[in-house]
């Protein structure tokens, strides 16, 4: 993964409560076999008209004018702004894959589904959660003055809007992971690879056929 440090971006707004996998990645892609392409996916049955399925020319379907993804102002945005409840329903990583495939790097919400929220550290993305009232007064900005743009400060742990700063927890574990650019897998070998290696050789002493060419 990229590690994560300051990130500069507008916002698209998703102001909709409980948005669940199956609107952010519909069930139809999971039968996509590789982890890259999602993004073109993403929230498909809101930003087009006809239904979607795996390997379909989207250039060929007719985009949803008043869905967000569709605004030419939110074009290229790195930060997605929701309400609560963000993820929830099943379990699918795959969601989590189309929202960085599309570019997205940091979620705002007042909640997020616990295993949506544990996927998306896994995967660069940074959810932040904020207070109902704050995450309502980002949406009238976006509304009012038709583009918001924020600094997000990982190290700093704050969302800075001009000059309106609000600071959000995050687990030390994650926020590591985050501004080191590791998943769970890297951080394990990288603690523990001196003792991996030993285990593999005392293994291939007591079992030498396991090494064995077949």
């Amino acid at each position: 993964m990229e590690p994560f440090g300051e990130v500069f971006s507008h916002v698209v707004p998703i102001d909709r409560t409980n948005v669940d996998t199956d609107a952010i990645l519909p069930k139809q892609y999971m039968a996509l076999t590789t982890r890259t392409g999602f993004g073109d996916f993403l929230f498909d049955s809101w930003r087009y008209e006809e239904a979607g399925a795996p390997g379909i020319d989207n250039s060929k379907r007719t985009l949803k004018a008043d869905f967000a993804l569709n605004d030419p102002r939110y074009r290229g945005a790195g930060i997605l702004l929701a309400r609560q409840n963000f993820g929830c329903g099943s379990s699918r990583e795959h969601a989590v894959w189309a929202l960085a495939q599309w570019g997205v790097r940091v979620l705002i919400a007042p909640s997020f589904a616990d295993i949506f929220y544990g996927n998306c550290f896994k995967n660069g993305i940074l959810p932040i959660c904020l207070s109902a009232p704050v995450v309502s007064s980002l949406f009238d900005a976006v509304r009012r003055d038709g583009r918001l743009e924020l600094t997000i400060d990982l190290p700093n742990q704050k969302v800075i809007a001009q000059t309106v700063v609000h600071e959000f927890d995050i687990d030390p574990a994650r926020k590591r992971a985050l501004l080191l650019g590791i998943d769970e897998i890297s951080e394990i070998l990288g603690k523990h690879q001196d003792a991996l290696q030993d285990f593999e050789r005392r293994r291939m002493r007591l079992e030498p056929w396991l090494a064995t060419e077949r």
